[in-house]
């Protein structure tokens, strides 16, 4: 049944269609298949409003709307807005599975592509699909989560489940997932189609290598239970995979016992070469921190004061006395889980750790939150952006995974050359160890043992035309990837983005090929997740 916010209104779409058809003909820079191959025929108004009108008569559980969707043609990234033809409220796996099968038996005679969204942080337009269908997966997580408390506990969840609900649910069971992202507020399938890389990687590994089943339905509407026994080509292919060939709709995830209290530490480093031996010993170490990560800070004042709403200096004369103006210094944030109980030997353990390192000494800062709060960190400075006006805002950002040989020569050119201030937003910077790593999924990354994740997570004032505009900050982010290529460094981009066939096949290098034979395999037609610009639909003239 249909809600009469969802009822067709034929005058409307057949509007809708006849200026997204003029539009075909005028192709422009935000027209994401203009720069690949062979253009698609369009189809007439009236055979495309009769495919539409197709999808209304079937018969779901949840609900088709044609009307009030603006909010999926737009993302986090706030740069590309492509208004789809409907977006789908599933209820169930099986109004995932109908609504694809009805979309791939028409063939090539419709255009219509699928694109499964989140909570809408992708940030190219990744989760849009411009005249196509959108997925709406947030309003598929109603399902129950199901936690197994066995000897290998884990929990089962829906793909539109958010991280956050995950481990609040989870710490009432005492257990939490392994491996994280910064943000919690993101759903469990659209993370485990990127990655999910955060401070916990190093040990972990990935969110997508702590997942032990999937159940994902495929291009053509098949739905497919996986695990890395059964199912395993479409098990790896989809975890990494960019959504491109299946929609995650229930996952299994690896849980370990949550702890209560994290010991969060931050302190500065004037000197990059001695930052990076001082991560790469923690993350090579078996007695370590729980959490490693770190920040570039480029001219910018009044540092260590504003840490002190969270922060406590543990020489608090020293830190008064320490000024960061105009320098260029590196931020070690590092955490140590533990429990109550514990809290006495968690201290010697921590003393012992950082008499290993040689960061500034008046610049230690430490606090103590319970779990929960560390790891939604960010929500509580996006509830203050929010105050301000300043997160719905474009976010042009640009992550690297750069090697371990070659970070030295990228800080050198790009931290106080390219990049001469931060201001615009944090620049994250932390190694990983990828022997701990499952490489036999579809992520992208250098080829050595050691890399760094680099992300300039930046934000823009639209209308500026100052440094702090969104032209600026593209053209900035431009230049790095202009020196990263020019000079040979061996870089990959996380949450990649590109417009052309072959700059996807650059990217995946000699995984090119499995990438492309498991699309054809599982997504025969290219419907699903037009938005990463990978592939196209092919469709017939009429």
């Amino acid at each position: 049944m249909h809600s009469p916010a969802g009822v067709f209104r034929q005058n409307d779409v057949l509007g809708r269609l006849l200026v997204a058809l003029l539009l075909s003909c005028n192709c422009n820079k935000n027209d994401f298949c203009s720069s690949l191959p062979a253009e698609t025929p369009t189809a007439s108004p009236n055979s495309n409003l009769s495919i539409l009108s197709s999808l209304q008569a079937l018969k779901l559980d949840g609900q088709i709307f044609f009307d009030n969707i603006d909010y999926a043609s737009k993302d986090f990234g706030d740069r590309y807005h492509f208004l789809p033809a409907a977006v789908l409220h599933p209820k169930t796996v099986q109004d995932i599975s109908s609504i694809i099968k009805h979309i791939y038996s028409l063939g090539t005679t419709s255009a219509l592509t699928v694109a499964a969204r989140g909570h809408g942080h992708s940030l190219e337009g990744q989760s849009q699909a411009h005249n196509g269908l959108v997925i709406n997966m947030e309003s598929f997580r109603e399902q129950d989560m199901h936690f197994h408390t066995g000897e290998l506990p884990y929990v089962d969840v829906s793909g539109g489940e958010l991280w956050i609900n995950i481990l609040q649910e989870g710490l009432k069971h005492g257990l939490a997932p392994k491996s994280w992202t910064d943000y919690l507020h993101l759903t469990v399938g659209g993370t485990l189609s990127n990655a999910g890389i955060s401070g916990q990687a190093f040990r972990h590994g990935p969110q997508i290598d702590n997942v032990y089943q999937l159940e994902v339905v495929t291009g053509t509407g098949e739905i497919v239970t996986c695990t890395s026994k059964q199912n395993a080509d479409l098990y790896y292919g989809v975890l990494g995979g960019l959504g491109q060939f299946g929609i995650i709709t229930r996952a299994r995830i690896s849980l370990e016992p949550a702890p209560a209290r994290v010991k969060w530490i931050r302190m500065l480093y004037k000197d990059f070469s001695m930052f990076c031996r001082d991560q790469e010993h923690l993350i090579s170490s078996r007695n370590s921190f729980d959490y490693v990560e770190g920040f570039v800070i480029i001219n910018r004042t009044g540092l260590l004061n504003n840490w002190r709403s969270s922060f406590n200096p543990r020489d608090p004369l020293e830190a008064s006395e320490f000024h960061s103006e105009g320098k260029t210094l590196y931020c070690l944030e590092i955490a140590k889980y533990f429990n109550p109980q514990e809290n006495d030997i968690i201290e010697q353990i921590i003393d012992s750790l950082l008499l290993e390192l040689s960061y500034i000494q008046s610049t230690l800062f430490l606090s103590e939150v319970s779990y929960l709060e560390f790891l939604d960190r960010v929500h509580a400075e996006e509830k203050k952006l929010r105050q301000m006006g300043l997160w719905e805002v474009p976010h042009p950002w640009l992550n690297l995974l750069i090697p371990k040989s070659k970070i030295h020569d990228f800080s050198q050119e790009v931290f106080g050359k390219i990049l001469v201030d931060t201001s615009n937003g944090p620049v994250l910077i932390y190694p990983v160890n990828k022997s701990r790593w499952n490489n036999e999924n579809s992520l992208v990354t250098p080829e050595e043992n050691i890399f760094y994740l680099v992300a300039f997570l930046s934000s823009a004032v639209a209308s500026s035309t100052g440094t702090d505009g969104l032209d600026h900050i593209l053209m900035q982010n431009n230049r790095i990837l202009e020196f990263c290529d020019s000079n040979c460094l061996g870089v990959k981009q996380y949450l990649p983005s590109y417009s052309t066939r072959e700059e996807w096949k650059a990217h995946f290098g000699p995984r090119w090929e499995t990438f492309r034979r498991r699309k054809t395999t599982y997504d025969p037609l290219a419907i699903l997740a037009p938005g990463q610009r990978i592939f196209r639909k092919a469709v017939d003239s009429l």
